[in-house]
């Protein structure tokens, strides 16, 4: 079972995919659009390419676990994926991982340039493993 990890944002969208067994975070890449729409049309390349059967999606909650305004955006859009694809959508934790997205490719020796363009990849990738990691003890 592939999994997709999607770290939406206002300006680039972190995905990330599964290997086949829905085991590892594999494949990511950055959608760099504030078009919903081109967002959704990469999204949907993807998950056909990838035979993909669920979505994970980062839930940006405030540190002391509220929701705001970035939350509500999130589950707005795990209901439209819900729509335009037909696959589960599970909203997943996603506090700091785009601060530890750019502690990692920090410590890679990647400068602020050359970070802005794979964070949100990485992200992707973090939120996906940490999934995968809940799923692993689920089973």
């Amino acid at each position: 079972m592939r999994i997709m990890a999607i770290d939406y944002g206002d300006a680039h969208t972190g995905v990330a995919l599964s290997d086949l067994t829905g085991l590892l975070a594999g494949y990511a890449e950055v959608i760099h659009t504030r078009k919903e729409a081109e967002v959704l049309r990469r999204l949907g390349e993807l998950i056909e390419a990838y035979a993909v059967e669920e979505l994970v999606l980062g839930h940006p909650k405030n540190m002391d676990g509220t929701l705001g305004p970035r939350a509500e955006k999130a589950e707005a859009f795990s209901r439209v994926l819900e729509e335009a694809f037909g696959l589960p959508v599970r909203l997943w934790d996603e506090r700091r991982t785009t601060i530890d997205a750019h502690n990692i490719l920090a410590s890679a020796g990647k400068n602020a340039r050359q970070r802005k363009k794979t964070v949100d990849a990485v992200a992707a990738a973090l939120i996906l493993e940490g999934y995968l990691t809940y799923r692993k003890g689920q089973q």
